[in-house]
C-alpha cells in the first residue's frame, strides 16, 4: 500500500471539496441575491453545472490543467517531492476554511498557486518557480479584475440605453430568464477553471507516485481523473455555501435583476476567454470585481466598500499568507516524514 499515494490523493479530494463547498457558491450567488432562483435550485443548479464543466472542458481543452502543473518543479527531490505536494495542499485546506468560518470569499484559486509556489520553494527556492507560467497568472489577475469590473459597468450603462423604451415588466421577464441562464454558464465556467486546476494538482500527485506520465508539456488527463474531480467539486458545492452567497451577492451591493444579469454575463464572457487561452483566473475575483463594476455604474456609494475591503485584504494577503503557511509546512513535513 503507497501511503504516499493515498494520502496525496485524500488531500487532493479535500482542496477540490472545500472549493466546492466555498468558492463556487460565488457563481450562484448574484442570482439569489435578486431572488431568481431559490437558494437550494440554486446549489443544487451549480451542483450540476461544476460537474459539467470540469467534466466537458476539460476533455476538449486542459489548457489551464497544463498551465497549474507547469507553474512550479517538484522534481528531482525524491520522497520530498510528495511530501512538499502534501504539505502545499494541506497548507490550502488549512487557509480555505478559515476564510470560509469568517465569511471572506477568498479565492481557491489564488490560494492553490500560492501553496503550491510555497512549498515548491521550500525544495528549491526560487528556481523551482517556472516565470514563464507564472506571469499568467499575474495576467489572470489584471484580465478578471479590467473585463470584471469594466464589464459589469459597461455591460449595465448599456442594458439602461438598450431597454429605455421597454416596460418594466417585460423587461424583468426577460432578466429573470437571464439571470437564471447566466448563473448556470458562471457555475459551468467555475467547474472548467477550477476543476482543471485541480485536476493539474491530482495528475502531479500520481505523476510523484510514478502512475502518470508527462506527454509534452503536461499530462493526458484521463476520463476518471475528470468525473472523480468533478463529482467532488459538486459534492462540496452540495454540502453548503449560503455564507458566501450572503457575503458576494447580499452585502456588497444591493442588485437589481438587470444588475444581475450584467454581473453574471461579464463574469462568463471572462471566464471562457480565460478558459480558451489557459488562463488561471480566480471566479471569486472576477465575480465580486464584476459586481462592484455593476453597483459603480449607478453610483459609487451603492457599493458597500466595507465588504469590499475585506474582500481586497483577503486578496492581498492570500498570496503571502498561504505561501508563506505551505513553506513552513513543507519543511516540517520533510523533517517529520
Amino acid at each position: 500500500m503507497n501511503i504516499a499515494l493515498i494520502i496525496t490523493v485524500t488531500l487532493v479530494m479535500g482542496v477540490i471539496f472545500v472549493n466546492g463547498w466555498t468558492d463556487a457558491p460565488n457563481a450562484i450567488a448574484t442570482a439569489v441575491s435578486t431572488r431568481v432562483l431559490k437558494p437550494n435550485v440554486a446549489i443544487w443548479m451549480a451542483v450540476v453545472m461544476n460537474f459539467f464543466g470540469a467534466l466537458v472542458m476539460t476533455y476538449f481543452n486542459a489548457q489551464v490543467a497544463e498551465t497549474i502543473s507547469n507553474i512550479v518543479s517538484f522534481d528531482a527531490h525524491g520522497n520530498a517531492s510528495q511530501v512538499a505536494l502534501a504539505a502545499a495542499l494541506f497548507s490550502i485546506v488549512v487557509w480555505s476554511v478559515a476564510a470560509w468560518y469568517f465569511g471572506i470569499p477568498t479565492s481557491e484559486s489564488h490560494a492553490l498557486i500560492a501553496g503550491l509556489t510555497g512549498s515548491a520553494m521550500a525544495l528549491g527556492g526560487l528556481g523551482a518557480v517556472n516565470g514563464t507560467e507564472w506571469a499568467k497568472v499575474l495576467v489572470g489577475l489584471v484580465v478578471s479584475t479590467v473585463m470584471g469590473f469594466g464589464g459589469g459597468f459597461l455591460v449595465t450603462k448599456l442594458i439602461v440605453i438598450l431597454f429605455r423604451g421597454v416596460t418594466r415588466r417585460t423587461a424583468n421577464k426577460v432578466f429573470t430568464y437571464g439571470q437564471a441562464f447566466g448563473a448556470a454558464a458562471n457555475a459551468f465556467l467555475h467547474g472548467a477553471q477550477d476543476g482543471q486546476k485541480f485536476m493539474g494538482v491530482f495528475m502531479l500527485g500520481l505523476y510523484y507516485n510514478n502512475l502518470a506520465e508527462k506527454s509534452g508539456s503536461g499530462f493526458i488527463i484521463p476520463v476518471w481523473v475528470m468525473v472523480l474531480c468533478s463529482v467532488t467539486m459538486g459534492f462540496g458545492t452540495s454540502v453548503g455555501g449560503m455564507r458566501i452567497i450572503k457575503s458576494v451577492g447580499m452585502d456588497m451591493v444591493k442588485l437589481e435583476l438587470y444588475q444581475g444579469f450584467a454581473a453574471d454575463l461579464s463574469t462568463a464572457v471572462c471566464l471562457f476567454a480565460a478558459s480558451i487561452f489557459g488562463i488561471p483566473v480566480s471566479t471569486t475575483h472576477t465575480k465580486t470585481t464584476a459586481i462592484m463594476g455593476v453597483g459603480a455604474s449607478k453610483r459609487v456609494s451603492s457599493v458597500d466598500w466595507c465588504i469590499v475591503k475585506e474582500m481586497l485584504i483577503a486578496w492581498i494577503l492570500t498570496f503571502p499568507g498561504c505561501g508563506i503557511i505551505a513553506f513552513v509546512m513543507a519543511k516540517l513535513f520533510m523533517a517529520v516524514f
